[in-house]
């Protein structure tokens, strides 16, 4: 058993690596046949569970979100729950093959309050201050045009709307808290609350 989970573990190890060195190189979403990796939550990163980075973003029944980069659905599912039938959640993501094991994930729970759509994200023609949440889960470093990309997360924003970025040390385009800070606050964000150490983290911001 030991000696399976070894083996197990290596691979995972290896994938991880293989992915990371390819990233350096290219800016590359996670594949969709790595979804498996993204459903699981890291004993070693409390804070980024689904349940936990929901909860923090204070979501309460009736309000839209919108999870860019939402791949399998891992944190989708339980914000379309949170938000309850009166809320709304829009799940963004480049890859086809993400959007539809998504889409059947909220089938299969009977969540009729989830939109998806392919796309890059800043490129997206959006409704402005129709959001009052806007997460980014280990998502920031795969993306082409960050720097635009938050500037769309602020346009479709609300007044006092929230920006939620979550990053992970694990992950190969993982983004440094001042990095994301920076960002955020050049598109005009203060910063509200930060979990977790630098390796894994969440830190919301406001739009004013």
């Amino acid at each position: 058993m030991i000696k399976i989970l070894l083996i197990l573990a290596g691979g995972v190890l290896a994938i991880s690596l293989l992915w990371r060195v390819s990233s350096n190189r290219w800016v590359l979403p996670c594949p969709s046949w790595l979804s498996w990796m993204i459903e699981l939550d890291n004993p070693l990163a409390p804070v980024h569970k689904a349940q936990e980075i929901v909860k923090n973003l204070q979501i309460s029944p009736g309000m839209n979100v919108l999870d860019v980069g939402c791949g399998p659905g891992r944190v989708t599912i339980p914000l379309a729950q949170a938000v309850g039938s009166k809320g709304r959640v829009m799940g963004v993501d480049l890859q086809a093959e993400m959007i539809e094991k998504a889409r059947t994930k909220a089938t299969q729970f009977g969540l009729q309050n989830i939109d998806f759509t392919q796309g890059y994200f800043d490129q997206l023609s959006l409704e402005s201050h129709a959001f009052d949440r806007v997460l980014m889960v280990a998502v920031l470093g795969e993306i082409p045009n960050p720097e635009m990309t938050i500037h769309q997360a602020y346009k479709v924003l609300k007044s006092g709307g929230w920006l939620s970025i979550s990053e992970l040390i694990f992950d190969p385009h993982f983004q440094t808290k001042h990095t994301v800070r920076k960002l955020a606050e050049d598109a005009g964000f203060k910063e509200l609350q930060a979990f977790g150490p630098w390796y894994a983290y969440t830190i919301n911001f406001v739009k004013p």
